[in-house]
């Protein structure tokens, strides 16, 4: 019989007090990007989830600082949270609703398969179609207008897809930043999520921030 693993999804947010070594002591540790929630969060990564189009690829990927990170190291597991064929059919109606995202849909998919390769570690891009139901599942929480869902939003609804009966925890999601993205909508949907029990969030007390979440 199998056991239940415990999941910790860890943004680049505010960090729940004290739960460093909760964090760690999980079988499953996710951090975004440049992992800025390494400290607060723990140290443990067992995968990186990154954007790998436009800007934060481009400067994770020519980064050796972040090539060379304690949690990139660390990490048996490269995500690309964006799917090459999905952004490839956004480019041309964000070049007219959004002309300075120009280089927003430029895909660096090859370039993380690459570096995976030579470091060792495995590199998985997620479906479009964990975006399209994410898109789908916030049209009944308000979002109005956004160009696409947070990269947490992305990787939360995959960890869902993929570890049904686990336990999934969450920490570091300020749900605010970048104002094309959906934020007070994912919100409403986690939340939803944590009522109906499929995910929980880590105690949110005296709140240590790491930084603006993803």
């Amino acid at each position: 019989m199998s056991l239940r693993r415990h999941v910790m999804i860890v943004g680049n947010g505010e960090i729940a007090a004290g739960t460093a070594a909760v964090i760690d002591a999980a079988d499953l540790v996710i951090r975004f990007n440049d992992c800025r929630s390494v400290g607060a969060g723990g140290s443990r990564t067992d995968v990186v989830a990154v954007c790998n189009t436009g800007r934060p690829a481009r400067a994770m990927l020519g980064s050796a600082e972040w090539r060379k990170s304690s949690a990139v190291a660390a990490a048996s597991e490269i995500w690309s949270v964006r799917d090459p064929g999905k952004f490839a059919e956004l480019r041309a109606p964000l070049a007219i609703s959004h002309p300075e995202l120009d280089d927003f849909c430029d895909d660096y998919t090859e370039q993380f398969t690459a570096f995976c390769q030579a470091a060792g570690k495995r590199h998985m891009v997620i479906d479009r179609a964990v975006h399209e139901g994410a898109d789908t599942a916030l049209a009944d929480y308000d979002p109005g207008s956004y160009v696409v869902p947070s990269s947490g939003m992305i990787v939360i609804a995959y960890v869902m897809a993929r570890h049904p009966d686990d336990d999934i925890a969450i920490t570091g999601f300020s749900h605010t930043g970048w104002e094309e993205h959906p934020f007070a909508a994912e919100k409403r949907l986690v939340d939803a999520y944590v009522s109906l029990g499929r995910l929980r969030r880590l105690a949110a007390t005296n709140l240590i921030s790491a930084s603006q979440g993803d």
